[in-house]
């Protein structure tokens, strides 16, 4: 089973160290310490820790919608021509490209600075674990 170093596991939960090491410390989160001493957590308690605290973006944008993958972010750049669009999104730490209409943009208004909420849904979703 693998384990997660605290750094490893803030990173992916999207929060500080600091704030992992709280909830070792309040028990909110198991942790033991491996073979070198150092705390780690277990890869299948912090997954369900994961889930259990996962949260909707508190948001005013956007409605009902049965797209389960909702990203709140910034736009960064918008380029369009006559007919399509390329609008690329900064949401926290991934970046999200869409391609739309050109049309679609004008009518959100969508320019660097604007926020807006990137919402996926797809029929295919690649998965890769690190090398």
């Amino acid at each position: 089973m693998p384990s997660l170093r605290i750094r490893d596991a803030a990173e992916l939960l999207g929060v500080s160290d600091d704030t992992v090491r709280r909830w070792i410390d309040t028990g909110t989160l198991g942790a033991h310490k491996d073979d070198a001493g150092r705390l780690v957590i277990e890869g299948r308690e912090l997954a369900a820790f994961a889930v259990d605290h996962a949260r909707p973006p508190q948001t005013r944008l956007g409605s009902a919608s049965s797209a389960r993958n909702r990203l709140p972010g910034l736009v960064t750049r918008v380029v369009a021509d006559g007919v399509m669009a390329q609008v690329e999104m900064q949401c926290g730490p991934f970046t999200v490209v869409s391609l739309m209409s050109s049309e679609s943009v004008r009518a959100l208004g969508l320019e660097p600075g604007s926020v807006a909420v990137a919402s996926v849904k797809a029929t295919t979703v690649v998965v890769e674990t690190p090398q």
